[in-house]
């Protein structure tokens, strides 16, 4: 069956098995103008999924059998557009950042200010569909080897093999490519990625730029291609070319 969707309007699956939760969000939400999906485990999450097209996840990561992180690896592993907010009662760091390590967009911890939950997801949503606008004008980077694709979003390396992205890595990537050689502050990746100014708490910036480099740096040389600025933040530190032929 073909995933269906109601276009006028954007489209939320809440997972959580706190039916009180669920209701409030759902009023919430719907209230705000959203088309909201309601899921209490792994199983109704995939079905929902096959039966509709959502544009972002509201994820609890406690969930009965099949946890929140796991469903967040297995759906980035199907989709890299779609936008993953997960939720949850600890407040752990670890969580955080295997939340991100997983590919999630965001994380947001219980009790949680709706408002603020809703800020969260209009910014994810923006981002998404503006960075799917600007980049129509751009062609693709070539860089080290590998050409960087920004209007399809994707990756491949200098034998033609496409290297996933999740929605965070290709953001920050993104930005260190069109400003080679710059130093980008984590102030300035940051707002890129998840739409908020930089906490000297939050590690996203420094977790995304490592699971870049695993991805796209060659073992065999000795530094890597994004070099860290002490104090200040990161640098692409390659020269980069635009233009080149689709890989793929």
């Amino acid at each position: 069956m073909q995933p269906t969707r109601d276009t006028t309007m954007p489209s939320l699956l809440v997972v959580d098995d706190d039916l009180v939760a669920q209701a409030r969000l759902n009023a919430y939400f719907s209230q705000e103008g959203y088309r909201v999906l309601l899921a209490g485990d792994g199983e109704g999450f995939w079905k929902t999924l096959e039966r509709h097209r959502v544009d972002l996840v509201l994820l609890d990561i406690n969930l009965p059998g099949q946890d929140g992180l796991s469903l967040a690896r297995e759906l980035r592993a199907r989709d890299g557009a779609i936008g993953i907010i997960l939720v949850t009662s600890r407040s752990d760091d670890v969580d955080k950042i295997v939340g991100l390590e997983v590919g999630a967009d965001d994380y947001v911890t219980k009790p949680f200010n709706p408002r603020e939950l809703l800020a969260r997801v209009k910014s994810l949503l923006r981002r998404s569909g503006e960075s799917r606008a600007d980049s129509g004008s751009d062609t693709a980077f070539r860089f080290a080897g590998w050409s960087l694709d920004l209007p399809r979003r994707r990756l491949w390396d200098a034998c033609g093999r496409e290297v996933a992205l999740t929605r965070g890595e290709f953001e920050a990537l993104a930005l260190l490519v069109r400003h080679p050689n710059e130093v980008i502050s984590r102030d300035r990746l940051s707002r890129a990625i998840s739409g908020h100014d930089w906490n000297p708490q939050d590690r996203t910036v420094d977790v995304l730029v490592r699971r870049l480099r695993a991805k796209i740096d060659d073992a065999a040389q000795p530094d890597s291609l994004i070099t860290t600025v002490r104090g200040e933040g990161y640098r692409l530190a390659v020269d980069v070319a635009r233009g080149g032929h689709d890989p793929g």
